[in-house]
């Protein structure tokens, strides 16, 4: 009968009023909840249907609940560097308890209020431990996630009791004198030799223990590896006259050559050019200055060239160190006599043509046609240098060596620089990296091997003062874990005393094609269901997961305002149903009088 009928629909509504209020209760209740989701009631009508359109069977409604998950809340800014709210639809993976073996069960928050508990692991306010991917150690890099059994807990302990951080990169930029005088010839043997280096530069660096070790740059202008010959006579000027300045005989001749081969030049000291009959012999240069002899070598005799060093010393030096093969610059007396030991040049045997041996003037590169060889362990940069090229100085050698802490060479090797200033080196690797590399250096006894990588590219070379620009490397001393932090992109960092910072975990974010139909759990977390479908992890920025903002926390969606006015409907509606109630129950009281 459509009376009793009337009156189940009735308390139909009832139920269905006291459920939306119940939802409206628990929204309010949860106004300060952080992360909380609220829910709203969604009514349904379920309607008898009844054949004959003359007859009417009413029906009863029904009510499902609707979570607003989706829905962001207002993020409100915090004094905690853990905190982060989630701008965007991504949520935090957690658990109850640290569980590496993936036998609990993953729930999903948008609670991101955390601390640190006794053991080292964030928690948020409800308990939950948060999980993430590691940061490795050596790279800096956390691995790609796209699971969240790939997980682990994020936990810090570990870093608590301090960190050290060794020194892997030097970078320095400096200028070196270009007017520093050649003081030595060809590369310089660190075992033995006793030269004083023309400039040097001292950088603290940090071993893998922490300690402060004193790294030492030194550098002395050289010849460079090519064959050269030099006067140790200082102060001569091109225009000195070989007789009158330089107390030389008339008529004395010297050879100049290369690799033992045939003379290219012979010269003849003469008052004035030309001599007066009788002339000089065929084949023979008539000089009378020291200008005359540097401009016709450079004019004239291929392989070797000519000039005044820095400190005024006679200079014949080949033009090219190539071929991997011995290279000699070959000057000797034809008439025994006071010729070359005037410019400088003294020890010479007798004989027409002899290699000047006693000036270093033989030199044996011994390797690939394009890198020097040098005194040590490193060959740093190797250099491109072809016959002819016009970035090539010969003027712009230095000896730079690495000295270990305890006074050892830890590298040792020539750097040239063009003509312009600029430095003339390429890696072989990588042509735009100008790296001297140090691998496998214990700095101090009982620290692990470390590779350093200094970077020279500022160096330049002009006239004028040595002058440092600046200097930096990293690295530091131990250090005690001051604080901790979340950042934008997830992840967890690590603050010491001593300035340093580590990246020790990456917090990823999961996404649900429905995250509307997760199924909610106590602690404003969530279970994944069939309604909500699969996990898709991405860290913060990919796939559409949204960010962290840093010292933030996601308030509760709840609008209070919105609340109160259906918790209203909701009572009127309530009242209403009660009303049905009361008049059917009148009615079939009538009903029941008739009998």
């Amino acid at each position: 009968m459509s009376l009793f009928g009337s009156l189940f629909t009735g308390v139909s509504g009832l139920g269905a009023q006291s459920q939306a209020t119940a939802m409206i209760a628990n929204n309010i209740a949860n106004i300060n909840t952080t992360g909380f989701k609220r829910s709203e009631a969604s009514f349904f009508s379920l309607v008898t249907t009844e054949g004959r359109s003359s007859k009417f069977s009413p029906g009863t409604v029904s009510v499902n609940r609707v979570q607003r998950v989706d829905q962001q809340g207002p993020i409100q800014q915090t004094a905690s560097t853990t905190d982060v709210a989630i701008s965007g639809n991504g949520l935090l993976a957690v658990k109850r308890d640290p569980d590496a073996t993936n036998q609990l069960e993953f729930l999903y928050t948008r609670s991101g209020s955390f601390s640190e508990d006794k053991e080292g692991n964030l928690r948020n306010t409800a308990g939950f431990l948060v999980y993430g991917v590691a940061v490795d150690s050596i790279t800096g890099v956390a691995p790609a996630v796209s699971d969240v059994t790939q997980l682990v807990p994020v936990n810090v302990g570990s870093t608590s009791t301090g960190n050290t951080r060794p020194t892997t990169a030097i970078e320095l930029s400096l200028n070196l004198n270009a007017s520093s005088v050649d003081n030595t010839l060809g590369a310089i043997d660190p075992s033995t030799s006793t030269t004083a280096p023309d400039f040097s530069r001292t950088i603290t660096v940090f071993d893998s223990l922490g300690g402060a070790q004193p790294l030492t740059l030194e550098f002395t202008k050289t010849y460079g590896p090519q064959a050269t010959a030099a006067g140790n006579v200082s102060g001569l000027l091109a225009s000195n006259n070989l007789i009158t300045d330089l107390l030389m005989t008339v008529g004395d001749q010297f050879n100049v050559g290369i690799d033992g081969g045939p003379t290219l030049r012979t010269y003849q000291v003469s008052n004035t050019i030309p001599l007066p009959p009788p002339a000089a012999p065929p084949g023979v240069v008539e000089v009378s200055t020291v200008a005359d002899i540097i401009n016709d070598i450079n004019a004239n005799a291929p392989g070797v060239s000519a000039f005044l060093g820095n400190d005024g010393e006679f200079v014949f030096q080949r033009d090219n160190f190539q071929g991997g093969a011995a290279q000699t610059v070959d000057i000797a007396e034809v008439i025994p006599g006071t010729a070359l030991s005037r410019l400088g040049f003294v020890g010479f045997p007798l004989g027409p043509f002899v290699s000047n041996d006693l000036n270093n003037a033989t030199y044996d590169n011994g390797g690939p046609a394009d890198v020097p060889t040098i005194y040590g362990a490193e060959e740093f940069p190797a250099f491109t240098i072809l016959p002819g090229d016009p970035n090539y100085n010969s003027r712009g050698w230095w000896q730079t060596r690495i000295v270990h802490p305890d006074g050892t060479t830890l590298s040792n090797g020539l750097i040239n620089f063009n003509g312009d200033g600029s430095l003339n080196a390429q890696s072989s690797g990588n042509p735009s990296a100008t790296d001297i590399n140090l691998t496998g250096v214990v700095l101090k006894a009982g620290a692990a091997p470390q590779n350093i990588d200094i970077d020279i590219n500022n160096f330049s070379q002009f006239s004028g003062s040595f002058n440092v620009n600046f200097t930096d490397q990293n690295g530091a001393a131990l250090g005690l874990r001051t604080g901790l932090e979340i950042t934008r992109d997830g992840l967890v960092v690590a603050r010491f005393s001593n300035g340093s910072t580590t990246d020790l975990f990456k917090i990823p974010l999961i996404k649900f094609n429905n995250v509307n139909g997760l199924s909610e759990v106590s602690g404003t977390a969530y279970v994944e269901s069939s309604e909500s479908g699969s996990t898709n992890a991405n860290f913060a920025g990919e796939g559409g997961a949204g960010f962290f903002e840093p010292s933030t926390v996601e308030s509760s969606n709840v609008d209070l305002a919105e609340e109160f006015a259906k918790l209203i409907v909701s009572q009127r509606a309530f009242t209403s149903n009660t009303r049905i109630i009361n008049t059917v129950d009148s009615m079939t009281e009538d009903l029941l009088r008739i009998i």
